[in-house]
């Protein structure tokens, strides 16, 4: 019996006929038998590296919204006073406010600080976005198709197939068949839509966009749109080129009209002025860009162009695979099967496609020579969006780039590296007026033109730890890939500067440890002698600078220096009631809930604290998780899915990870219990963020495989509802990649492939065990119990 579903759109009354499509849908899909009502939380992402684009698949008007990375408001050009936010000689006031907390007048350095320790922005109605000159990320504008065509909507589909990086919307009017494919590719630097129609139809093609319009026009089948963000004058183009089988073309007043038309296809590529480039960050040649883009998109046809998507895209998706059990719910869709996971139905198949996602995300989002991800990925529809769609410092952009090694996709993380690099220049100028050390820093609010100074509010502002946290994923980067190159050339001089910065600001409390002084609890919290998080990352910056060191045989007087600073930090602590402590004083409240726990850093994405080598501490941590509870924002729970696996805990890691799979559907911002995930697998911060879906696969990840130790551990935290399963393609540091099958919750046999005679050591089924890869080298374990 087929289920016939009443959706009133436009004047149409529209019956959408939902038959069986489970020979259609595959493990790997996202798909909806209606069409998206709303951007955030039903729209389907689609990116190439550069654009990010969400479709709603309607029916008589398909709507494309699209932003690409590289543009923002603010910045120098909106303001001749720009200056990355800098205070200037704020670090006069330094010695005053660390006398006064250590005379136990806290309300007095709080005042100071508050004063004179915030970095300046100008705000008013000649801005695009609230934050003024600070700028935000840039919706570039919106794609309109109408098509020409009424009656009864049956078979409706609107899909999203990860496998290939492939938008569908697919239905049927009367016996007429519609179908659209939607893709971005990076190879060739387009977004690829295609309408097809089995009569021919009529289309009504037009762009719209927030900014102002510098020229618009049609020629040779190309639409072109020039434009300017209001507030800074950066130009950008985003350009249209029609492809047609049949049908003719006409244009008026910005609309492009097409009649008669089975099969069309809009290429559509764009750039901007921006470059990476500290101090103007201007310069680029964005016509040329799209020039040459469409110069070699001319000999290219929609298949050509979809092939060479589908193999670029595969290189990297198909590297890792995931079966944690088969599903009987691909036939139901994605909404549906959220809400009903979540009310309690097993559905190991919708956690693989979670992870999955967040793996698509970051292809689609972040590839070399494109801008950072930000907090919404490449996703963004506002000239205003929240926290100005930035990239923030004290968890999230760290978190949205965690599974990148982890899930065999270093050359996603590039982007993230390159943004890191850029900020050591101006970083170092906040650096120097803020608090007089060497080094750089950056804050908790960082931007597209180098703002390094703390934020216009404390406490949320101050986060001196931005720089050294950042410079973590440089570690990463060599430690997972082995790239002894990068860490010299580009790694270890960035670290180091981070490093210093550190050695200059510590100072010795009355013990005669070093702790941070001034310091703030990420976003929580006053003022404090010494916020754990400062410590730990601080620690972890000179630990890491040290290692490298002796990769590259580096011994010197920093080395030096950086051994003994970090063996003076003042370690994590334990407090009256078994916690770990937020701050150098013992005073926190074990009845507060806040998203941040911050003070665990130590534990993840550190390795300071485990359950082996700090026993007691990894105790403290978990006291401490318990304090806090399992609810928070998006990001919050898939961090504290990370500590719990961490700490072994494999159910308790599953639990968060069901909570961070929550069903979401208001778009209200909300810090404290609504975290979750929409529709459309978003995360829900709420508002969209991504970091909860790159943390959440990433959490998946230690559950399975953690190696922060030096040694390979295999299902370090395996959850009771993932007994059975296989995992390929993981990265281990050191360079490893490693394949896990398992049953009964045993390891039944694993691979791990490396460089030739490579060795190291391995814990599987409670067993730590030394081995060697062959001359091929390759390593492989089976059970013989």
């Amino acid at each position: 019996m087929k289920k016939l579903i009443k959706l009133s759109i436009s004047t149409y009354l529209i019956l959408i006929t939902v038959s069986s499509f489970a020979q259609e849908n595959n493990a790997l899909e996202l798909w909806y038998n209606e069409p998206a009502s709303n951007w955030m939380t039903e729209a389907l992402p689609i990116g190439n590296g550069y654009v990010g684009a969400m479709f709603f698949g309607g029916i008589h008007e398909e709507h494309i919204q699209f932003s690409e990375g590289m543009l923002w408001s603010g910045g120098p050009d909106s303001n001749p006073d720009y200056n990355i936010g800098i205070r200037k000689n704020a670090h006069s006031f330094l010695p005053e406010v660390r006398k006064l907390l250590k005379q136990g007048k806290s309300d007095e350095a709080d005042r100071i600080t508050k004063s004179e320790f915030t970095g300046i922005i100008n705000t008013g109605k000649q801005y695009n976005a609230d934050f003024g000159d600070y700028g935000a990320q840039q919706t570039m504008g919106d794609i309109y198709v109408k098509v020409g065509q009424s009656g009864e909507v049956s078979n409706y589909k609107r899909s999203l197939d990860i496998s290939k990086a492939l938008g569908e919307v697919e239905y049927n009017i009367g016996n007429k068949n519609y179908r659209r494919t939607y893709f971005g590719n990076y190879p060739s630097k387009v977004m690829v839509y295609r309408f097809e129609s089995s009569v021919k139809t009529d289309y009504e093609i037009r762009f719209k966009s927030p900014h102002t319009k510098i020229i618009q026009n049609f020629n040779d089948g190309v639409y072109a749109f020039e434009g300017k963000v209001a507030d800074n004058g950066m130009p950008f183009e985003t350009k249209i080129a029609l492809k047609l089988s049949d049908g003719k073309i006409t244009y008026k007043d910005g609309v492009i009209y097409i009649k008669d038309a089975k099969d069309v296809v809009l290429l559509n590529t764009s750039s901007t002025a921006y470059t990476l480039t500290y101090p103007t960050y201007k310069g680029n040649d964005y016509k040329a860009d799209n020039e040459k883009v469409l110069q070699e998109l001319a000999s290219k046809s929609f298949d050509d162009l979809k092939r060479e998507h589908v193999q670029d895209y595969s290189n990297l998706f198909n590297r890792v695979s995931l079966n944690l059990g088969q599903s009987t719910q691909v036939a139901v869709p994605t909404n549906e099967r959220l809400q009903a996971y979540f009310n309690g139905s097993e559905d190991a198949g919708l956690e693989s496609l979670y992870f999955q996602y967040a793996r698509y995300l970051m292809i689609s989002a972040s590839r070399p020579s494109s801008m950072s991800m930000h907090l919404q990925g490449k996703w963004n529809n506002s000239t205003n969006p929240p926290w100005a769609a930035d990239y923030h410092s004290n968890i999230n952009l760290e978190m949205i780039y965690w599974p990148a090694e982890l899930t065999n996709l270093s050359e996603c993380h590039v982007p993230f590296l390159d943004y890191i690099e850029s900020l050591v220049e101006p970083g170092k100028l906040t650096a120097k007026e803020f608090f007089n050390t060497r080094g750089w820093m950056t804050n908790t609010m960082t931007n597209a033109y180098g703002y390094t100074s703390p934020g216009w509010g404390i406490p949320w502002g101050f986060f001196p730890g931005g720089a050294a946290w950042f410079s973590q994923h440089l570690w990463d980067h060599y430690d997972f890939t082995q790239d002894e190159e990068f860490l010299r050339k580009q790694a270890y001089p960035v670290m180091k500067e981070a490093a210093w910065f550190w050695i200059d600001y510590l100072t010795k409390d009355e013990n005669g440890k070093l702790v941070s002084m001034p310091s703030y609890s990420p976003e929580h919290g006053g003022i404090s002698k010494g916020a754990s998080m400062d410590h730990q990352i601080a620690w972890d910056i000179l630990n890491n600078c040290i290692k490298a060191a002796e990769v590259l045989e580096i011994d010197d007087a920093f080395t030096t220096k950086a051994i003994q600073t970090r063996d003076a930090i003042l370690p994590p602590q334990i407090g009256s009631w078994g916690q770990l402590q937020e701050w150098a004083e013992d005073v926190d409240d074990p009845n507060n809930k806040h998203r941040h726990i911050s003070h665990l850093f130590a534990l993840h994405p550190g390795n300071q604290i485990s359950t082996t080598h700090t026993p007691k501490l990894a105790e403290a941590a978990r006291i401490t998780l318990n304090a806090r509870g399992d609810s928070g924002t998006g990001w919050s729970r898939a961090w504290k899915l990370n500590f719990w696996a961490r700490l072994n805990d494999g159910n308790r890691a599953h639990k968060m990870l069901k909570n961070l799979l929550k069903p979401v559907s208001s778009t209200n911002v909300e810090m404290s219990t609504s975290g979750g995930t929409y529709a459309n697998l978003l995360c829900a911060h709420p508002p969209f963020q991504l970091d909860g879906n790159m943390g959440g696969a990433a959490g998946m990840v230690e559950m399975l495989l953690q190696s922060q130790s030096g040694i390979i551990e295999l299902l370090p935290a395996l959850p009771d509802a993932w007994q059975n399963g296989e995992v390929k393609g993981l990265k281990a540091r050191g360079g490893f990649e490693v394949d896990i099958l398992w049953k009964d919750g045993r390891v039944t046999k694993a691979t791990i492939k490396g460089k030739p005679n490579q060795s190291s050591k391995l814990k599987v089924n409670n067993k730590t065990i030394a081995f060697q890869l062959n001359a091929d080298g390759v390593y492989g374990f089976s059970d013989r119990n």
